[in-house]
C-alpha cells in the first residue's frame, strides 16, 4: 500500500490538500504501539459535520497532523471504516488482525491499545484521553457476533450514523418527547436522518415529518418512513399549533428560523444534531420558541450504559440495527472509488450538497 494523507483547511472546509506520504507509515513502533493500514472507509453528510464542527467538537483533535511543508492549519475529518494490523509491538495483537473503528483521511494510523480483549481495545494515545470514548474503540471483526464480511459496505456507511439515530430517538422517548406528538427532521434525505425517521416510525402517537429539498422530495418519499415529506419552500404549509420537536440535521439558519417562526410556542424541543447545510447555519438569536440545544450523541450513550450496563446498551442497539439492516440496501446504492481525484470530487460533492441522498460512498487511496 502506498502511503499518502487527505486534509482539510479547518478554517475553511472547502479547502482540501492530498499528501503522497504518510508520517504513521514509516515511524518505528514505541512499545505497545502497533500500526494500521486504513482499507477502506465511508464519507457521508455525517463527516461533513465532523468537519463543521471540528472545533466546538473537539473532532480535529483526535488525529493531529504532523506538520509538514503546507499543512499548517490542516486536519484529519474522521472517517468510519476497517483497518488491517501490519505492525505490532503488542504480543496478543496479531498482524493481519481486522478491526472497525475511527480512522483519519489517511493510509496509516498508529495507536496504542488499552483494555484489549477478543473482541476490541481502546486507543490510549494521550492525547485523545479528554476525548468520547464512543470513537476511541476499535472492534475486532473476528470477535464481532454481528460481522458479515459481505455487509462491511453497509457497516461503514450507516452503523455510526445509526447509533446517534438510535440514540436521538432514546433521547426523545426518555424525555417523554417533551409533550410532542409530531417530530420533525431537516435533511430528511441523509441517512442519519432516516436511520432515525426508521426508529420513530415504530412509536405509537408520533407523527414523522421530512423535510428535504424539492429535488429529493421523490426519493425521501419512496422509503415510506416519513408520515409527510415536504420540500423546505412547504414549511408554511404545516400547522403550527401541533406541539413539535425539530430535530435539525440540516444546520440551515433560515430552515431553522422558519421552524421557530411557525411553532412558536407549539415548538416543545429544538433538537441540533447536524450541519450539511453547514455554509448557511446562521445565528440562534431572536428565534422564536426554545433554545436550539446541541444533541451530542456519547452523552446519551454514556447515561445509558451507566442505566442498562455496557452490554445491555449493545444489545439494544443491536437488535435495532439488525431490523434497519435488513432493509438499508433498499435505500443506498454503494459506489467504491479510490485515488486522489475521486476522493476530491466526492468530498465536495458531499459538502456542497450535490451528492445524490441514493449513493453511499467507500473511499480508499
Amino acid at each position: 500500500m502506498h502511503a499518502a494523507e487527505f486534509m482539510v483547511d479547518k478554517t475553511n472546509i472547502g479547502k482540501t490538500r492530498f499528501q503522497t506520504g504518510c508520517a504513521a507509515a514509516d515511524r518505528p513502533l514505541e512499545a505497545g504501539e502497533i500500526r494500521f493500514a486504513i482499507e477502506r472507509f465511508a464519507f457521508t453528510a455525517n463527516n461533513v459535520t465532523y468537519a463543521a464542527f471540528g472545533e466546538a467538537m473537539k473532532y480535529w483533535n483526535f488525529f493531529p497532523v504532523t506538520n509538514s511543508s503546507g499543512t499548517d492549519g490542516f486536519g484529519f475529518v474522521p472517517v468510519w471504516g476497517f483497518a488491517t494490523v501490519t505492525d505490532s509491538a503488542i504480543d496478543d495483537i496479531k498482524v493481519g488482525d481486522k478491526y472497525y473503528g475511527y480512522f483519519p483521511m489517511a493510509t496509516h494510523l498508529i495507536v496504542s491499545p488499552a483494555k484489549n480483549s477478543p473482541a476490541g481495545f481502546f486507543d490510549s494515545k494521550q492525547h485523545r484521553a479528554e476525548l468520547s470514548p464512543v470513537y476511541n474503540y476499535y472492534t475486532r471483526c473476528a470477535g464481532d457476533p454481528g460481522y458479515t464480511a459481505d455487509l462491511e459496505e453497509i457497516q461503514m456507511l450507516f452503523k455510526p450514523l445509526f447509533t446517534t439515530s438510535f440514540l436521538i430517538d432514546d433521547f426523545l422517548e426518555d424525555n417523554d418527547f417533551f409533550g410532542a406528538t409530531q417530530v420533525i427532521l431537516s435533511s430528511a434525505s441523509s441517512k442519519t436522518a432516516y436511520g432515525l425517521a426508521f426508529q420513530l416510525a415504530q412509536r405509537d402517537g408520533i407523527k414523522v415529518v421530512g423535510l428535504t429539498s424539492p429535488g429529493n422530495v421523490d426519493f425521501v418519499a419512496s422509503m415510506g418512513l416519513y408520515d409527510q415529506t415536504l420540500a423546505y419552500d412547504d414549511i408554511e404549509t404545516l400547522d403550527g399549533s401541533v406541539p413539535t420537536v425539530f430535530v435539525d440535521m440540516a444546520g440551515n439558519g433560515d430552515v431553522r428560523a422558519r421552524i421557530h417562526a411557525t411553532f412558536d410556542d407549539a415548538l416543545k424541543y429544538s433538537c441540533s444534531v447536524g450541519a450539511t447545510n453547514w455554509d448557511q447555519m446562521g445565528s440562534n438569536m431572536e428565534l422564536k420558541g426554545p433554545a436550539p440545544t446541541l444533541f451530542f450523541a456519547p452523552s446519551q450513550a454514556q447515561k445509558r450504559s451507566a442505566e442498562w450496563g455496557p452490554e445491555g446498551m449493545q444489545n439494544r442497539i443491536a437488535k435495532a440495527w439488525g431490523s434497519f439492516v435488513a432493509r438499508a440496501d433498499d435505500w443506498v446504492e454503494v459506489v467504491e472509488e479510490s485515488g486522489e481525484d475521486a476522493m476530491a470530487r466526492i468530498y465536495a460533492s458531499v459538502l456542497d450538497g450535490s451528492a445524490s441522498p441514493k449513493k453511499g460512498y467507500v473511499l480508499s487511496f
